[in-house]
């Protein structure tokens, strides 16, 4: 009993903390996430009552967790973007979720085998876990609330991309399944072209623009903006995710597209409207709150066992999906997309790594077995670990300095326009 009340004593104190950590980043310049992992390592270093953080035993409690956090991460990401979608509005993320991420994960994969020695399901499923942008942890490369008009090109591809591509690696994923999968380990390509690749997806975005477009015309009184329901019922955004996710894996698509396609088709229903900013609030509120708990059992497994197995291989590996993979990766789908340099290599170098790397490989090691489980643990685990650090340190600084860079080159653009007209 009184383990269970530490447990709860301490819930709240990393919950009470999230109040401060934004105001705490501003300051600081770093993210609030390398800060709960170090709490969760010294907690878990000093104290032997706490339940063990060991997302290889516990598979199902890692699963269902970090699924949690991220389908309402991917509720509040949609909620938050200003931009109506269009195929032109999204070019950017739309390269991203495409070329970037098959790129990534074909290179992860090479590596994976060639370096790592591991078999082909194995380095797959290291290649799909590890290529997706994360969500969650992504929160200082992204725009701000809806409505800020914080969403330059860079911040708006980072958020869009990461709220597609945590779907779209799921067929990947499946695909590194049935590799493993007993006895031969052969594949139907065809079957998994038409049902993993191509159903799923436009299952779940087919049920993300209907239940969206049904719940945005319930929320906003099928657009007459005075019959908005009471703007203190934010926590529908919490119950509309959970019933779009659970109703598209019913019919067998992928709930994490259905998601985040249903929260920017109730964005995009009433685009300037305030109740938006609700909406995401609540989200935000209840996404910090697990995912604190979350980062803390992190910072546990890291010096609970996880890294056990590493490798000077394995780490190397790491350090090559992070600074080569994914700046490679990325700067190759953006070429000819109009973009400075700078912002090219911005948007290429923040693929930042986190909890949705963990739900996939949770979820593919509760389905099959994979020869190469732990070690492929240990990989994607030293690899968000070294995403924190690297990217924690350094995304705030250079989102600022290409905010302040681009807003004043503009700025001159306009005063030099102006003073070329002609005095009247």
């Amino acid at each position: 009993m009184d383990n269970y009340f530490i447990v709860i004593a301490l819930i709240g104190l990393a919950a009470l903390g999230m109040a401060w950590m934004p105001l705490l980043t501003k300051k600081t310049k770093v993210s609030y996430a390398i800060l709960y992992v170090l709490f969760g390592g010294l907690i878990y270093t000093f104290s032997e009552s706490l339940p063990l953080p060991n997302p290889i035993r516990h598979q199902e409690y890692t699963v269902h967790l970090t699924e949690l956090v991220v389908i309402i991460t991917l509720m509040g990401t949609g909620l938050k973007i200003d931009r109506p979608f269009s195929v032109e509005n999204w070019a950017l993320p739309l390269r991203l979720i495409s070329l970037t991420m098959v790129l990534s994960i074909a290179l992860i994969t090479l590596i994976g085998w060639s370096l790592l020695g591991f078999n082909l399901a194995s380095a797959l499923l290291l290649g799909a876990v590890l290529a997706p942008t994360d969500p969650v942890l992504a929160s200082d490369v992204q725009v701000g609330p809806p409505r800020e008009k914080k969403e330059d090109e860079v911040r708006f591809a980072l958020t869009a991309e990461a709220g597609l591509n945590d779907g779209m690696a799921f067929p990947f994923t499946w695909l590194a399944i049935l590799l493993a999968m007993p006895p031969s380990g052969e594949v139907n390509v065809l079957e998994w072209l038409a049902v993993d690749l191509i159903f799923k997806i436009v299952a779940g975005v087919l049920a993300g623009i209907v239940l969206g477009r049904v719940l945005a015309w319930a929320i906003f009184g099928g657009g007459k903006v005075g019959n908005v329901m009471d703007a203190q019922n934010g926590f529908i955004a919490i119950s509309a995710t959970l019933l779009i996710y659970g109703l598209t894996e019913l019919l067998h698509g992928y709930g994490f597209v259905s998601v985040f396609v249903a929260a920017v088709t109730i964005r995009n229903y009433e685009l300037q409207h305030a109740y938006h900013t609700e909406l995401h609030a609540f989200t935000d509120q209840i996404e910090r709150i697990l995912v604190a708990i979350v980062l803390i059992l992190f910072g546990g497994s890291l010096v609970n066992g996880v890294l056990d197995v590493l490798t000077w291989p394995m780490a190397l590996a790491s350090l090559l999906f992070i600074v080569l993979v994914r700046p490679l990766a990325g700067y190759v789908s953006l070429w000819k997309s109009g973009l400075h340099p700078k912002q090219k290599w911005a948007l290429s170098f923040f693929g930042i790594k986190g909890i949705g790397s963990f739900y996939y490989l949770a979820f593919a090691l509760a389905q099959t077995h994979f020869q190469y489980a732990d070690e492929i643990w240990a990989t994607a685990a030293f690899t968000v670990l070294v995403s924190l650090v690297l990217h924690g340190t350094t995304a705030a600084l250079t989102m600022e300095s290409l905010s302040r860079q681009f807003n004043e080159e503009i700025n001159e653009d306009e005063v030099s326009v102006k003073d070329r007209k002609p005095n009247p």
